[in-house]
């Protein structure tokens, strides 16, 4: 079975066995480091202990009564064996057995005995079906060894040294194996539950449903994890419904020119006119519908052109005043045909760096808008200046009231607040699109505040040249 075609769960599950398995593992090791560094290092240490403390009897290298009854009521009461012999001959006839399949003393341990020196013996006996641990000690007087002190155990296998814990590890392993099956399964069913229905709700969000919600039970990565899911689906959902506010109004925008050009032409085509006179109105209508058609055409080319990532302006210091006024000039028929009061307050040395005609483009976009927007014989108010490091332009106009609800789409594709979406004011609402994408490609900000007192007014900052900001 490949790695890749096991399930998560699987994965989580074969985990824990693996961690119980080495669970089980060092448990046995650790017993056995218990078993034969800890017991038999005390066995071997209570035998040197029991051996020395014995031979330390024969002060004068005699075995009177009083040490015979001690040693006899020892080996009674005591576990270990105590053996006191005069030679290696009487040693091998009281202990005649085997210890690993070597006979109990050696020629070389005879040469350690009669140096002094302890010697501690231990492995297997086969008469006595076990191990055991002894040790020999020698006993010398003045000029010779006089005698030989023997003392061993025979070693409890490892099911008896920890029988009576067993019970003890058998409920604790029980109650630890029941608390870890419910972490687990607490854990389990936490982790996948949400996973799972997350795999459901990206079904239904790839067939376009974005309208379900996971439930967030828990602030773990998980819980992140489906918060992150909701916070993706109500923002495919709010795309996708300005997706199709954005088709709807591609299509009313295109259809109202095309709905004139074709009932203009099929008129001429048939000759429904009854002069020469109402025949060029119909082609003049024809060709401002065509124009009206190519500027729509013309505005997204160059707004998708502005959103792409890789555009770069062309950079050059520009005095704005100056830029100002030439824009201003381009109005000012319009603003007598429309009789529009314009002032102006204008900061002359103000600089940045940018790309001119896009500029240009910027302050004909919110002139036109507020000029459009101005009822008759009402003022437009134009204001450049600085604040701190930035250069603040300010257009201000006295027209309808904008609800905030609008004033956050402001800047969307096709949006206008005029809802009626009237041929007299125009515009297809890409105008401040382009200019909110022009401020921010010069690293400003673009911004928009409506109400009854003020009137509408529109801010556009943008960082001054370094020499400014200096």
């Amino acid at each position: 079975m490949k790695l890749k075609s096991i399930s998560l769960s699987q994965k989580v599950f074969f985990l824990i066995l693996i961690c119980i398995a080495c669970s089980i593992l060092f448990s046995f090791f650790f017993l056995h480091f218990l078993y034969k560094d800890l017991y038999l290092n005390s066995i071997r240490e209570s035998v040197i202990y029991q051996g020395e403390n014995t031979a330390s009897h024969y002060h004068y290298g005699s075995l009177n009564e009083e040490i015979i009854e001690k040693i006899h009521w020892f080996n009674i009461v005591s576990e270990y064996e105590v053996i006191v012999v005069d030679t290696y001959d009487e040693l091998q006839e009281y202990f005649p057995y085997q210890i690993g399949q070597e006979a109990l003393i050696s020629s070389e341990d005879k040469k350690i005995l009669s140096q002094g020196n302890h010697i501690l013996k231990e492995g297997y006996v086969k008469e006595f079906d076990r191990n055991i641990v002894g040790a020999m000690f020698p006993i010398h007087s003045e000029t010779e060894l006089i005698g030989i002190v023997y003392i061993y155990v025979p070693l409890a296998a490892m099911q008896e040294v920890f029988e009576g814990s067993i019970p003890i590890l058998l409920f604790t392993g029980t109650i630890f194996f029941i608390i870890l099956l419910i972490i687990v399964n607490r854990i389990r069913h936490s982790l996948f539950k949400p996973l799972t229905e997350m795999q459901v709700l990206s079904g239904e969000v790839a067939k376009g449903k974005y309208s379900s919600r996971l439930q967030i039970t828990s602030s773990d990565e998980v819980g992140q994890l489906a918060e992150a899911f909701n916070l993706m689906s109500s923002s495919l959902e709010e795309q996708e419904k300005r997706k199709k506010e954005f088709l709807t109004n591609v299509v009313h925008e295109l259809r109202t020119p095309l709905t004139y050009i074709g009932g203009y032409t099929q008129a001429l085509k048939q000759q429904l006119y009854s002069s020469k006179e109402e025949a060029d109105s119909y082609l003049t209508t024809i060709e401002k519908e065509t124009d009206r058609l190519n500027k729509i055409v013309h505005d997204l080319i160059e707004l998708n052109y502005l959103e792409e990532d890789f555009y770069v302006l062309d950079q050059e210091p520009i005095a704005m005043a100056q830029l100002l006024y030439d824009t201003i000039d381009l109005f000012k028929i319009r603003l007598a045909q429309h009789k529009i009061q314009y002032k102006t307050t204008v900061q002359e040395d103000v600089i940045i760096v940018g790309d001119i005609k896009r500029m240009e483009q910027v302050l004909y976009n919110v002139i036109d808008n507020a000029i459009k927007y101005s009822p008759l014989h009402s003022e437009v108010l134009i204001d450049l200046g600085t604040n701190y490091n930035m250069m603040v332009l300010t257009v201000t106009n006295k027209g309808h009231v904008i609800d905030n609800e609008d004033i956050q789409r402001i800047g969307e594709r096709f949006f206008r607040t005029d809802k009626a979406r009237s041929r007299s004011t125009g515009g297809s609402g890409l105008g401040l699109s382009i200019v909110k994408q022009i401020v921010t490609l010069h690293n400003g900000t673009f911004s928009i505040a409506s109400d009854h007192q003020t009137g509408t007014v529109v801010t556009i900052r943008i960082p001054l040249l370094f020499e400014e900001n200096t």
